[in-house]
């Protein structure tokens, strides 16, 4: 096993008909640590799945070099990099079984003479027969056990003798994990390997994968567009837009602590409401006529920017429905999203007629329409400075 290093990457695609060139990566440094589950986020176009492709090496780099563990692999061929990838689209054989497509890989990684091939291919052909009368292949005999092994941890035992048209979607994915686990590569990448399944079978999937990664413990490279994936299966996630490394860290420290405008609104369902203020007195923001205290770590930077116009961000948790008080914001509902254990309010704040979001109570009757008040929580802003960085 071997972590990851991307020193200054950079892939640039030429411009279509005479149009300037697309730089989709822009000199990128990242380290992924040995054993390490990293999850890939960002908007389309962003270079997530770039990423991969000059890590599997589909695309080669414009500049920069990629590493695993110390060895430098940007010249070395793909069949040589010992990465094994999971596509969306499964990419599984369909005139071969999933025993074979299981073990495609594993037979193509060395190099066999003229015997051996003749050797494996009688095997092969014997290998229904009882045990005495099999022709014996030291090889082919443990490519089986690995293929055994790997498909009782995915529960494919009796799915060996089946072709991928008889299979559902969920056994399909099974079946790509389990032909990049037969290899045992040194770095899987798994490219939205979820996004074709229905909602039950993502989440079970889900699991057994973070389960499979933790007990082999293989460096893994993760891309989704998903929320709920992105925040429950990586140890770290990476955020990237334009091509640029945007924040790396654990999954609640980009939720809690955002670097920027750009994170706060992408992590996060709903995404962190945004209002512009106006930094007062003694810690305080100014929202239209209304003046907010806060509290907790964000005060100390608040008393050295008094007069300055700043960007105040709440999560949807941290704001609380309250009786009317010359404190609290009036708002008016304009969506109720109910789902189940709790609702989503869309609310438009009356006092600078702003949008914002607020989670509550599934069992608080609101609806459209409805005039509430909301207390915003102290501790829980979050501000920016005018060029969208976070002050820390």
């Amino acid at each position: 096993m071997a972590g990851v290093r991307f020193e200054d990457l950079s892939k640039t695609y030429p411009g279509r008909g005479g149009a300037d060139p697309v730089e989709v990566i822009r000199k990128l440094n990242l380290t992924i640590n040995n054993g390490e589950f990293l999850v890939l986020v960002g908007p389309s176009g962003c270079g997530k799945s770039t990423l991969l492709r000059l890590l599997a090496g589909l695309d080669n780099p414009t500049s920069g070099e990629i590493r695993i563990g110390s060895r430098p692999i940007s010249s070395v061929p793909p069949a040589r990099r010992d990465v094994a990838m999971v596509f969306q689209s499964y990419a599984l054989y369909p005139h071969l079984t999933v025993r074979d497509n299981l073990s495609f890989g594993l037979r193509r990684s060395q190099a066999k003479s003229i015997f051996q091939r003749i050797q494996d291919q009688v095997f092969l052909s014997t290998r229904a027969l009882p045990k005495s009368l099999r022709v014996r292949s030291v090889r082919e005999e443990q490519i089986e056990a690995r293929v055994n092994t790997v498909a009782r941890s995915l529960e494919l035992t009796e799915l060996l003798d089946r072709r991928p048209k008889e299979l559902s979607g969920g056994q399909k994915q099974r079946v790509a994990l389990g032909r990049a686990m037969a290899r045992n590569p040194e770095v899987f990448l798994m490219d939205e390997p979820l996004s074709n399944l229905d909602a039950k079978l993502r989440t079970t999937t889900r699991q057994r994968i973070v389960e499979l990664q933790r007990d082999l413990g293989t460096t893994t490279v993760y891309v989704t567009h998903d929320q709920v994936e992105a925040m429950t299966m990586g140890d770290r996630i990476a955020v990237l837009n334009k091509g640029r490394l945007q924040q790396l860290g654990k999954p609640m420290e980009l939720y809690r602590w955002p670097s920027n405008i750009f994170v706060a609104q992408f992590i996060g369902s709903p995404a962190m409401g945004l209002l512009p203020v106006i930094v007062g007195p003694n810690a305080t923001l100014i929202l239209g006529r209304k003046r907010i205290q806060v509290e907790g770590e964000m005060v100390e930077p608040l008393l050295q920017r008094e007069g300055q116009h700043l960007t105040a961000g709440l999560r949807p948790e941290h704001w609380h429905l309250a009786p009317a008080t010359n404190r609290n914001l009036q708002a008016e509902v304009s969506h109720c999203e109910r789902l189940g254990n709790e609702q989503i309010l869309t609310c438009r704040l009356l006092d600078d007629d702003q949008i914002i979001h607020a989670r509550t109570s599934a069992e608080i009757n609101i609806n459209a329409g409805d005039a509430i008040n909301l207390d915003p929580e102290p501790t829980g802003w979050r501000l920016f400075d005018t060029d969208g960085e976070a002050i820390r």
